[in-house]
């Protein structure tokens, strides 16, 4: 009786676990989200990641230290995946997957691409895998933005990586390479 009792309890803890990663990530209170480029060639640059509400706090240099890593997002680390060979503010990406921090601060941002995929988003510690860093410039928005958002707009063949939360908005030049 008392090894039925023990394998009953460790089966409910098994399906207990599974449920809870099973969860409906959309509604998390940082609901995921997606971005994406387009190229001529229909090739694409696909950003997935989770968008935290302001709810009124202070993001920047509040919620959002300056001069951290920051997770650019919320829950898991946001991933950045060029199906084409890319210039990132004029640097050179491969296609691959990739994830995606940035380091705020007030006047200018720094976006890193790592080759770490999979993990979660903070704490940082995977300087060594890191393809790449990149100035990002900033600007403030025209009213304030509610829903922590990465889009991107297009030019041409190119496009305009632009990661918009309370006041401020930071972007990022993206090409596809010929």
């Amino acid at each position: 009786m008392r090894k039925q009792i023990v394998f009953l309890t460790s089966l409910l803890l098994t399906f207990t676990v599974l449920a809870a990663c099973q969860q409906d990530k959309s509604k998390r209170p940082s609901p995921p989200a997606q971005a994406q480029c387009s190229f001529s060639d229909g090739k694409t640059i696909t950003v997935d990641y989770s968008s935290p509400r302001m709810k009124g706090r202070k993001i920047y240099g509040g919620l959002v230290p300056y001069d951290k890593v920051d997770r650019t997002g919320a829950n898991e680390a946001t991933t950045f995946v060029p199906t084409a060979d890319v210039t990132v503010g004029g640097k050179s990406v491969p296609a691959g997957n990739y994830t995606i921090f940035t380091i705020p601060n007030p006047d200018k941002w720094t976006l890193i691409i790592n080759r770490k995929t999979g993990e979660w988003g903070i704490p940082y510690k995977y300087e060594a895998d890191e393809l790449m860093r990149v100035d990002m410039k900033v600007s403030p928005t025209s009213s304030p933005v509610e829903n922590f958002t990465i889009a991107f707009d297009q030019k041409g063949n190119a496009c305009s990586m632009r990661i918009s939360w309370e006041n401020t908005q930071a972007s990022v030049d993206i090409g596809e390479k010929k």
